[in-house]
């Protein structure tokens, strides 16, 4: 595969994986589904759903460049720009949730770490445009 087409494509994947992330505790959560999980990405600063609206756009964006549909350096450069507000938009939400409402939730353990690889995984979405944006010669 074309190093051209494979940093994209990995932008891609993050970006799926960001919306699969977020709709994790919707299937972990046994009790008062989705009672419990609204508190949960109520109580941050921001909703982490913003940053799901934002990831599936730029899933969008990407894709349209790595076919040629939309100019590939223009989309390399939105991505980074959405792709790093996804990241932003997460991790405050994760720094922000208070624990206890973590531990009231009706959930397996691994809930605990929910808000942790949801940032990890949003960041895989700025890196992967800075990466196609370096096969594109752009820096």
């Amino acid at each position: 595969m074309k190093q051209t087409r494979l940093a994209p494509l990995v932008g891609v994947v993050g970006c799926v994986l960001v919306l699969v992330s977020l709709l994790a505790p919707y299937l972990l959560v046994r009790s008062a589904v989705g009672s419990a999980v609204g508190v949960y990405y109520g109580e941050g600063v921001l909703n982490p759903l913003v940053g799901a609206v934002f990831a599936l756009v730029t899933a969008i964006v990407l894709a349209a460049g790595r076919d040629e549909r939309t100019d590939p350096p223009l989309a390399a450069g939105v991505g980074i720009a959405l792709g790093g507000f996804v990241f932003i938009a997460i991790a405050l939400w994760a720094v922000t949730v208070p624990q206890q409402v973590v531990f009231d939730m009706d959930a397996p353990a691994i809930i605990t770490y929910h808000r942790w690889a949801s940032s990890v995984v949003a960041l895989t979405i700025p890196v992967a445009s800075l990466w196609w944006s370096r096969t594109l010669g752009l820096i």
